[in-house]
């Protein structure tokens, strides 16, 4: 009960990773959490573009009421921002350690990953679209090559089609920042303080907002723990309005 919350999760997850913290929040705040699209028991009508993601949201938003407060991890950080700036009735948002990239060759990184992954998927090679992520997201061979022979990877395989979708949420890769600067919503900006990658990108967002307050919750990782996030979210969207 109390204001709307929608949570939305990032890549190769169908919402299970937001799960604890939905537990967390429900006490304070009316929480959504849902599969994205093509992901769990949601549907996955072709073509996919960003804008249909966007128009999800709008829906969830009119269940809840007409207005909600956003979390996005990730790239859902990325897809909720980009909602914000679509006009979307929001409240305030919060985005926790999304992948913009920053620097000419990060950015040339990101062009190759999403050239490579959109020929493995346009071939139905599932598994190399899995292992083309972990690559990118800086995942030795050995790492790899033992998830691969996990019983995980069918669930990676399962939604391996989706990191096109996470892919067009973060556009050409480096953080939009004149849609950014359109954002007059509150936007919390947190990340876990143990990757410069996810503090540049996080820095580069909080300069782009309007209103961008910077949080980093010192010893967290990019799997953010719940209860810690959850006590964030409830001091900064608060319990008394949506």
């Amino acid at each position: 009960s109390g204001p709307a919350v929608i949570l939305a999760t990032g890549a190769l997850d169908d919402g299970s990773e937001n799960g604890p913290l939905a537990a967390e929040l429900a006490s304070h705040f009316t929480t959504y959490n849902y599969n994205r699209r093509g992901r769990g028991e949601s549907g996955d009508t072709q073509p996919y573009a960003l804008v249909r993601e966007i128009e999800d949201l709008a829906a969830l938003i009119a269940e809840a009421g007409g207005s909600a407060h956003l979390y996005g991890v990730s790239s859902g950080g990325a897809l909720i921002m980009e909602a914000a700036a679509a006009g979307l009735a929001v409240g305030k948002l919060a985005v926790y350690e999304v992948p913009y990239m920053i620097g000419e060759q990060a950015v040339q990184g990101w062009r190759q990953y999403v050239g490579q992954l959109e020929a493995a998927l346009a071939e139905g090679r599932r598994g190399e679209a899995g292992e083309l992520f972990m690559r990118l997201a800086g995942s030795p061979e050995e790492q790899i090559a033992a998830a691969r022979n996990s019983p995980h990877w069918p669930g990676v395989e399962a939604l391996a089609h989706t990191l096109a979708y996470d892919a067009a949420c973060l556009g050409d890769g480096e953080p939009p920042t004149d849609r950014l600067a359109t954002i007059s919503q509150p936007t919390l900006v947190a990340t876990g303080g143990g990757n410069d990658f996810f503090e540049s990108a996080a820095d580069t967002i909080a300069a782009s907002l309007p209103n961008g307050p910077r949080l980093t919750l010192t010893g967290q990782v990019h799997v953010v723990d719940p209860k810690a996030m959850a006590s964030e979210l409830r001091r900064f969207f608060g319990a008394d309005h949506a």
